[in-house]
């Protein structure tokens, strides 16, 4: 759900929202000392409310600690937040999105859990896109209870009226069924790519990366997005190829968001998308789709040195810094964290019931062989193959406080290379001087 990701702030609000916060705290250094006793301050966004305050109650039974439980929508809630660190307020366990940790790390808001064995002992169930996603200079944040990944859909009855049986598994062999599909008559663009610049964008650019064996950034975080080889060439090649040389992309794609890509998608208008896991529920629903009982999962496609690997999303719960400085607050935020996160009385109540109640995606393994997360998988994908994909899922690496502002400069740079403006290799050399600038200067 997207709902959750929100926006990646720029390097220069970064830098001013750190100042702020350490001006705060010279100016008011008793704000951080209040008595906490007990209680629990719990911070989240506005989503699944009834289901958070259900849980929480068991909490309260099952431990003897209170919970003073607060939300803010999600629109607003990372502004909120910040507002929160910079004047001190009582917290301690709240939600994290996976876009925002480095900021929230770098500044000291947030603190890691590794001194928590029984939080760590849950590594062993959970992804590993997930783990290393909550991962940040070599110490883990939090604990996973949301995840979700890029997938590959497809229309079975458009697949089989161009006379194939399965799905293609590379690329090439993509634009080999989409050329039929064209000639057939079948869809004038038979690949949906929704590549507008807003939140979504980095997704699709990632997983096209990822399952065409390439990076972004190396392991030390430097720019290897213009190399020939390991970097994102082939993958924004094959975008500009499918575009203006294959035409089963329409040029479109540019303006095209990830919402009106469903739509599209949903309405009968192509044959292959990349769009997020959980709108499978949607596309097969028939209240809501045109094509219900023909959308169906396939690996993502790899490239000529790739492999099925796609881009996942996370969200974890973690612990403030303000917590962790005092061992009472730090322990019980840890309890608070496990029984969201990990096991509450032995199984993985919230992970489950946020996915039986809302259709929201888990990230430990343990739940896809749970018969009620089959069953309700089952109703509108097929669950060996959704977690074959999850299994298969790497992080973003670009994630850190500059994000926002290269990401402004390599959208426009992706774009003008599809719409013919640059040379792949042009538009990948400025994203990448820009990202090794941009880290410099960090």
């Amino acid at each position: 759900m997207k709902t959750g990701f929100g926006r990646a702030i720029g390097r220069r609000e970064f830098l001013k929202t750190s100042a702020l916060a350490g001006g705060a705290a010279l100016a008011l250094p008793g704000m951080g000392a209040f008595a906490a006793g007990n209680t629990i301050n719990y911070q989240t966004w506005s989503a699944a409310v009834d289901l958070v305050k259900s849980h929480l109650a068991a909490f309260e039974k099952a431990s003897g600690l209170a919970v003073d439980y607060a939300n803010a929508p999600w629109a607003q809630y990372r502004d909120a937040m910040v507002t929160k660190f910079v004047g001190a307020a009582p917290m301690d366990v709240l939600w994290v999105s996976d876009a925002w940790l480095p900021e929230w790390a770098e500044a000291k808001w947030i603190a890691p859990i590794n001194a928590y064995d029984n939080l760590m002992a849950y590594n062993s169930d959970a992804e590993a896109f997930c783990t290393d996603s909550m991962t940040y200079k070599g110490e883990q944040y939090g604990l996973t209870y949301y995840t979700d990944y890029m997938g590959f859909i497809y229309d079975a009855e458009k697949l089989s009226a161009a006379g194939f049986s399965a799905p293609p598994a590379s690329w090439d062999e993509l634009v080999e069924q989409a050329l039929v599909m064209k000639q057939k008559g079948i869809a004038e663009f038979p690949l949906m790519l929704a590549m507008a610049k807003e939140s979504w964008l980095i997704e699709f650019m990632s997983a096209m990366v990822f399952s065409h064996g390439g990076r972004f950034t190396d392991d030390k975080g430097d720019s290897i997005m213009q190399e020939e080889k390991g970097g994102a060439l082939s993958a924004l090649q094959w975008v500009v190829d499918a575009v203006s040389k294959h035409k089963i992309v329409s040029p479109g794609c540019v303006e095209i968001g990830e919402l009106n890509g469903l739509k599209a998608f949903a309405a009968g208008n192509h044959a292959f998308a990349l769009l997020p896991k959980y709108r499978l529920a949607m596309l097969n629903d028939p209240g809501q789709s045109q094509i219900a009982g023909r959308a169906k999962q396939a690996l993502m496609p790899m490239g000529a040195d790739g492999s099925h690997a796609t881009v996942g999303w996370m969200r974890f719960h973690g612990m403030s810094a303000q917590a962790a400085a005092d061992k009472a607050r730090a322990d019980n935020a840890a309890k608070l964290i496990e029984w969201f996160g990990g096991k509450a009385n032995g199984e993985y109540t919230f992970q489950k019931l946020l996915f039986l109640d809302l259709g929201s995606g888990f990230g430990v393994k343990p739940l896809f062989q749970d018969a009620d997360v089959r069953a309700a998988y089952n109703k509108y994908g097929d669950v060996e193959m959704i977690q074959k994909q999850q299994a298969l899922a790497q992080k973003k690496d670009v994630i850190t406080p500059w994000f926002g502002d290269w990401s402004e400069v390599n959208g426009a740079a992706w774009q003008s290379a599809i719409l013919g403006n640059a040379t792949p290799a042009d538009a990948l050399k400025e994203a990448g001087a820009e990202w090794d600038d941009l880290k410099s200067q960090a």
